[in-house]
C-alpha cells in the first residue's frame, strides 16, 4: 500500500497481558494545492489519487466545470529532510480562459482533516453557485437499493480493513451498481478524490447517481454533490441542520442513518421508491388443521 499506511511499534494490552507488536495506520501529510505557482490551499490527506483530489476540489469550490479547464497538473520539487521529493505539493494550470480564483478568495487558512470549511470567513462564501443543480435530475431509487449501499462500501475500504483510520465515499447507479470508491483520513477528501474521479472521467454532472459517505453528511459534503450535480447523497450517520437546508433548497435527495433496511430521508422523499420487506414465509399447515394453526393444543387423532 506504500504511503496509504505506515508501521509503528506498539504496546499492546489485552487480558492476557501486554506485549509490543508493530501497526498499521492510515498515513496522513499535508497536501498543498497550488493554481498558476499560487498556493490556493492546504490539507490533510491520505497520499494517493492526488490529481483527482485537486480536480475535485477546484470543481467542488467552482473554479473548473469539466476536465478541460485544466491542462497540466504536476508535482513541485518539495523536498523531506534526506532530499527526496515528498509529492505533497501539486501545481495545476488552467486552461486559457477559464479564469483563476478571485484574488482574496485563497484559503489563507490550515484545513484540517476533520473539517473543510472550518477557516471560511462566513457562510456566505460556502454557499457556492452550482452550474450542475440537482433539482431536475428525474432519478429514483428504491430503498432496497440503498440498503445494500453500506455494504458494498466497506466492502471496497480495503485501507481501512488495515488501519481502521480512514474515511469513504463511494458513487453508484441508482440500481446499485460500484463505481468508485476512495478512503481518506478526511471525509471531505475522500468525497472530492471521486468527483475528481468523475471529472476526469467526463462523468460530470452525475445525473442518475448515488454518492455514498461513510460517516455524517455536513454541509460541505452537502455542497460538495450540490456542485458535482449528484442527485442523492446517503450516509450512514446523521447530517447538520445546514445540511438538510441545502438539500432542501438544492433539491438533492439526502438519506442518513443508513444502516441495513433502515433510513431517514431527511430531503427529496419523492425520489425514494419505499419497498416493503417481503413477510416472512409460514410453513405449511399440518394436514387436517384447515390451515389454521393448533396453538397450544396438540392434535387429536
Amino acid at each position: 500500500m506504500g504511503r496509504l499506511s505506515v508501521r509503528r511499534p506498539v504496546l499492546r494490552v489485552t487480558p492476557a497481558g501486554a506485549h509490543r507488536v508493530p501497526d498499521s495506520l492510515a498515513a496522513e501529510e499535508p497536501f498543498e494545492l497550488r493554481v498558476g505557482a499560487r498556493a490556493l490551499a492546504v490539507t490533510m490527506r491520505t497520499p494517493g489519487h492526488d490529481v483527482e483530489l485537486a480536480h475535485g476540489f477546484l470543481l467542488t469550490e467552482g473554479v473548473i466545470r469539466a476536465a478541460a479547464d485544466v491542462t497540466t497538473a504536476r508535482y513541485c520539487g518539495s523536498r523531506d529532510d534526506e532530499g527526496r521529493n515528498t509529492y505533497n505539493v501539486l501545481d495545476v494550470a488552467l486552461a486559457a480562459g477559464v479564469a483563476p480564483p478571485e484574488p482574496g478568495v485563497e484559503r489563507n487558512f490550515y484545513t484540517t482533516s476533520s473539517c473543510g470549511v472550518c477557516g471560511k470567513a462566513s457562510l456566505d462564501a460556502v454557499r457556492l453557485a452550482s452550474s450542475f443543480r440537482p433539482a431536475a435530475d428525474p432519478v429514483r431509487i428504491s430503498t432496497r437499493v440503498l440498503a445494500g449501499l453500506p455494504a458494498a462500501l466497506r466492502a471496497g475500504q480495503q485501507v481501512f480493513d488495515t488501519t481502521g483510520g480512514l474515511h469513504a465515499a463511494a458513487l453508484f447507479t441508482a440500481d446499485g451498481q460500484l463505481l468508485v470508491v476512495r478512503e481518506d483520513v478526511g471525509r471531505h477528501n475522500a468525497v472530492d478524490k471521486v468527483l475528481g474521479w468523475a471529472l476526469l472521467g467526463g462523468r460530470v454532472p452525475l445525473r442518475g447517481c448515488v454518492l455514498m459517505v461513510s460517516g455524517r453528511a455536513s454541509f460541505e459534503l452537502v455542497q460538495k454533490a450540490v456542485m458535482a450535480g449528484v442527485p442523492v447523497l446517503a450516509a450512514v450517520s446523521a447530517p447538520s441542520s445546514l445540511a438538510v437546508d441545502l438539500a432542501v433548497e438544492s433539491g438533492l435527495t439526502l438519506v442518513g442513518f443508513l444502516r441495513g433496511a433502515s433510513m431517514n430521508v431527511y430531503a427529496g422523499a419523492e425520489r425514494v421508491l419505499v419497498e416493503q420487506a417481503e413477510p416472512a414465509r409460514q410453513p405449511p399447515a399440518a394436514p387436517g388443521t384447515g390451515g389454521r394453526e393448533l396453538a397450544g393444543q396438540e392434535k387429536v387423532g
